[in-house]
């Protein structure tokens, strides 16, 4: 990254999640000034880490109000945005889907509308999702194709995309898309996702439980290479003005079904035990997986991690945290 980041004021909404964390630490690696929002207060998350708390300003808040946001970019003088910040859990939203609009589609346009606002604010990456094109006939996804979102989640993610590419076009606004897999790492304390949950299962002496039928196809992309993948695309934004409005797929080209995913991480751990299927399948995609070749050549972004390494550097940090 050179130079570029050192000194940069950047503000990042969803910093005490998994990418959030890992992107907030690789900033301050690079010199940046960071502005983090936080909504929720959670002890185990990397961002308030003590070592990390004592760089960043901490701007205590949600995303429900623009003109609160307004005033912080205003006052931070923010160059750069990274937008992740969102409602991630799929059955959640299944359960609740007015709570994940409101965090992820309004969420959005209070921000894109407080940046519009704000002179100083020179790139804004919006975090959409794989899950945001939807059900299609043919895969992998690439950014040509229109997005076909049904389920909740997946239509929130849609909702907040639209609405970034039509803040770039209608206002010039610099804003630019992600869409990424599945993500996973070392620091995801969300249980109920098939990468930490089965690590932590097979760790206790418990069997794994997959929670679907184990047949869903999805993308998984390592936490480093994601954080990447949005400092590079800020980057390229900054300097490049035809990249607004542009969405990017970012992706290792690592699918896999559920049920070959946990033996892979049974295998890691040396793991003989066999996971219980659920089948509980509703409201979610049969296969989802992504063509990154646009990132590729325009941004030239490539992943550092394949699926198997990623693996074995997020089993290891389980191990030493949980043991």
């Amino acid at each position: 990254m050179s130079t570029f980041w050192q000194d940069r004021k950047v503000f990042v909404t969803g910093g005490s999640g998994l990418v959030g964390g890992w992107l907030v630490n690789a900033l301050l690696g690079q010199g940046a000034d960071v502005v983090v929002l936080l909504r929720d207060w959670v002890p185990s998350a990397r961002l308030l880490h003590k070592e990390t708390l004592e760089k960043v300003s901490l701007v205590r808040g949600d995303l429900s109000d623009s003109r609160f946001l307004e005033r912080v970019l205003a006052e931070h003088e923010i160059q750069t945005v990274i937008h992740l910040a969102a409602q991630t859990i799929v059955p959640i939203a299944n359960k609740n889907p007015l709570s994940t609009f409101e965090s992820n589609i309004a969420g959005t346009w209070n921000l894109l509308e407080a940046c519009r606002l704000v002179s100083s604010v020179s790139a804004i990456v919006v975090a959409s999702s794989d899950k945001a094109y939807g059900d299609v006939p043919v895969l992998p996804y690439k950014e040509t194709m229109s997005l076909q979102a049904v389920y909740p989640y997946d239509v929130s993610k849609a909702c907040a995309d639209m609405i970034a590419k039509s803040y770039a076009l209608s206002f010039g606004l610099p804003v630019a898309i992600t869409r990424c897999g599945n993500f996973f790492g070392g620091g995801d304390l969300n249980w109920n996702r098939i990468i930490p949950g089965t690590i932590r299962s097979v760790l206790r002496g418990q069997a794994p439980i997959i929670r679907t039928d184990g047949t869903l196809v999805r993308d998984y992309i390592y936490v480093e290479d994601a954080v990447n993948a949005y400092m590079t695309l800020a980057k390229a934004l900054t300097n490049n003005a035809d990249l607004r409005g542009e969405a990017f797929n970012f992706s290792n080209d690592s699918q896999k079904n559920v049920i070959d995913l946990t033996a892979m991480i049974l295998k890691e751990l040396k793991s003989d035990l066999m996971p219980i299927i659920k089948g509980e399948n509703h409201g979610e995609i049969q296969a989802q997986y992504l063509d990154s070749t646009k990132a590729n050549t325009i941004l030239n972004w490539q992943p550092q991690y394949g699926l198997a390494e990623g693996l074995k550097k997020t089993v290891q940090w389980y191990v030493d945290y949980l043991r």
